[in-house]
């Protein structure tokens, strides 16, 4: 049947967060850009579909336990008798927000034109089947990636055990990153984009941003041809484990490069490590991560000169120390590159699935839940 969002559930406005927000609260705190803190008490403690007010209003978030929202994002109560709360969540991930966009220099969305969506929607019984085939996939997702969330805790602690107090009472050096370090930087102008995604997407710092040390991809959306991809970028493009760092906007968002897929061109810069493990380097920029963003010179925007992070002085332990890490790092590095590779891959079967399965082009009847 035919239903209006209105229908389907009851949009409410988040609220102020400071008389709640506290570094011992329980529940968590939403904004448009995801987790802000964490409140002492919640606004709503059923299953609940997020959609961006004001800001960022282009993706939705789907929420399972009690939460707390600002005042630029709505949360939902869900008409259960109609639609199941995931699926509620699944739908709304196919609705294309920034069409919906009502505001003049901030985007914006209102309650009056949400409620006025309008959806077809099968019965509990295929609703259920639907989300049989997909939550597995996101599920499998949330385990990998909570589990590349603790192997790069591991190895961000066991760094600080090897190195971090002589990293800490480091004054001065007379090596400095430069001497480390190759630039591959194809900053300075914008290469032509591709109107169609390609096997060629730009690596910017979107891509960068998040815990994991591998580029999730499904974050690029800006692409090259094939010919611009070999002819324009006069440094080249990255090589596998070297470290990819952002010099404006979200300062010093790193990631290690693996595979052979994607090009850098704007506000970031590429530091391939010489005679030194990548990855002890990877870690160390990471941990004097604060270092790197002090020496932003930006008034308007956020931005560092690669000039200067380069004369930062660099601490060199011994080859044994640095052998030991370099090992486990590599191990772990491995095993969170193919946990990333298999979300990719799961997250373009879900992508793929999913608007098929809301419309029903693909038939679920005959499966067994």
């Amino acid at each position: 049947m035919r239903y209006n969002l209105a229908q389907l559930a009851t949009i409410k406005y988040g609220k102020n967060q400071n008389k709640v927000l506290s570094e011992h609260g329980a529940y968590p705190i939403y904004g448009t850009g995801g987790l802000m803190g964490h409140a002492t008490d919640y606004l709503y403690d059923k299953p609940s579909v997020l959609i961006g007010r004001k800001g960022t209003i282009d993706k939705v978030r789907f929420v399972t336990h009690p939460f707390w929202t600002v005042d630029t994002l709505f949360y939902t109560i869900i008409n259960e008798e109609i639609i199941r709360p995931r699926y509620f969540f699944y739908i709304m991930t196919q609705v294309d927000l920034l069409k919906l966009n009502e505001g003049t220099t901030i985007p914006s969305l209102r309650t009056e034109t949400l409620n006025r969506i309008e959806f077809d929607i099968p019965s509990l019984e295929v609703q259920d089947r639907v989300i049989s085939i997909i939550h597995p996939m996101e599920e499998k997702i949330d385990t990998n990636t909570n589990i590349n969330n603790n192997l790069e805790e591991q190895l961000s602690s066991l760094f600080a055990n090897m190195f971090g107090n002589t990293i800490d009472t480091l004054n001065d050096s007379e090596i400095k990153l430069g001497d480390l370090i190759e630039s591959v930087d194809n900053r300075g102008k914008t290469p032509p984009l591709s109107d169609e995604p390609t096997a060629y997407p730009i690596i910017d710092v979107r891509a960068l941003s998040g815990n994991s040390r591998i580029i999730d991809y499904t974050n690029c959306t800006k692409y090259v041809t094939e010919g611009t991809y070999n002819n324009w970028f006069r440094s080249g493009h990255p090589k596998p484990y070297d470290i990819l760092i952002s010099t404006v906007g979200s300062l010093a968002e790193m990631k290690i490069f693996l595979g052979d897929v994607g090009c850098i061109a704007q506000n970031v810069v590429g530091f391939r490590s010489k005679g030194i493990s990548p990855l002890y380097l990877f870690q160390y920029l990471n941990y004097i991560k604060n270092d790197l963003v002090a020496y932003n010179i930006g008034s308007v925007q956020p931005s560092i000169k690669v000039t200067h992070i380069i004369k930062h002085s660099i601490y060199v332990a011994s080859h044994d120390e640095i052998e030991i890490f370099d090992n486990i790092a590599h191990s772990i590095t491995e095993q969170i590159f193919s946990n990333c590779q298999e979300n990719e891959t799961l997250k373009q079967m879900r992508d793929t699935l999913l608007p098929k399965l809301v419309s029903g082009e693909l038939d679920v009847s005959d499966i067994d839940l």
